[in-house]
């Protein structure tokens, strides 16, 4: 028996490494990757791929995968207004949402730590690597989701936020820009004071550059370059200064590996990325 999902990331991170699905797209030199982690399959599909009349470019259609509906997205197009031309899908979870990513050519996967990947300023690339000296872009699929399927942010929600009274900072770390900007706007709507990080890294060194009295709670990414949220939550719980500051886990993994995850790390909560409204029990929980 193989092992899981969560014991793979586990393993993973406690070796400080991380793994990337590589792949290219027609009519680019670059290669690009996504975290491995992020991928449900990859499928070679025969089928049509159904007009869904999107005004978004790069929604190209939607296919049916044993008998689910899920929507097309051209990575190509996305990237450099090139299609990927290809039958090749990697199929994702974002938070409950099944989304078909076309690529051109699937190359494989590889394993590095997290000290060989570079962080990027770029709009639509999280950072970089090298494999044998060719330089590898980590594409930002977040970003190109929620700019197709903006609900996904669930405005709605947000709005449905009650404000609390903290005098105190929520500390925030994601990789994501996308994640960020949106933590934000729900931390906003709460007025709730926050600062944000690229990685946990910096969230650590900020944090142990201040009193434990000054945070409230922390909120944080697993998977991010330089320290990952399992050293966040870490460092933090084996701190004896910091040891009580609550910490939530911001994830896409949802259902029932949830609690399973939130015990294994030690960490005081779990939600499915960016829920508003778990956002609140949790800060609320902890005042």
């Amino acid at each position: 028996m193989g092992m899981s999902r969560i014991e793979q990331i586990t393993s993973s991170h406690l070796r400080n490494e991380v793994q990337f699905f590589e792949f290219e797209i027609e009519g680019v030199k670059t290669k690009f990757a996504t975290n491995v982690f992020k991928i449900r399959e990859i499928v070679k599909y025969e089928g049509k791929i159904v007009d869904i009349f999107s005004e978004i470019d790069y929604v190209i259609g939607a296919v049916d995968i044993r008998g689910v509906t899920i929507p097309v997205m051209d990575l190509g197009i996305w990237l450099s207004k090139k299609s990927s031309n290809s039958n090749i899908l990697m199929v994702c979870d974002f938070l409950n949402v099944l989304v078909a990513v076309m690529i051109s050519k699937p190359i494989g996967i590889r394993t590095i730590g997290w000290d060989e990947f570079v962080r990027s300023d770029s709009e639509k690339i999280i950072g970089y690597f090298k494999d044998n000296g060719e330089i590898i872009e980590v594409v930002d699929l977040e970003k190109m989701i929620i700019e197709a399927f903006p609900q996904i942010e669930d405005q709605d929600e947000i709005e449905k936020v009650e404000e609390i009274k903290a005098d105190k900072l929520v500390l925030v770390a994601d990789d994501s820009k996308m994640v960020l900007k949106t933590l934000s706007k729900i931390l906003e709507k709460m007025g709730v004071k926050f600062k944000t990080f690229p990685n946990g890294e910096e969230l650590l060194n900020y944090l142990f550059s201040i009193s434990p009295d000054e945070v409230f709670a922390i909120i944080t990414d697993l998977e991010m370059p330089k320290k990952s949220g399992f050293e966040v939550i870490k460092e933090v719980k084996n701190n004896e200064k910091y040891a009580k500051i609550p910490i939530i886990v911001n994830s896409t993994m949802s259902g029932e590996s949830n609690e399973e995850m939130a015990k294994s790390l030690n960490a005081d909560g779990f939600i499915s990325k960016n829920k508003p409204k778990e956002i609140e029990f949790y800060l609320k929980k902890f005042l």
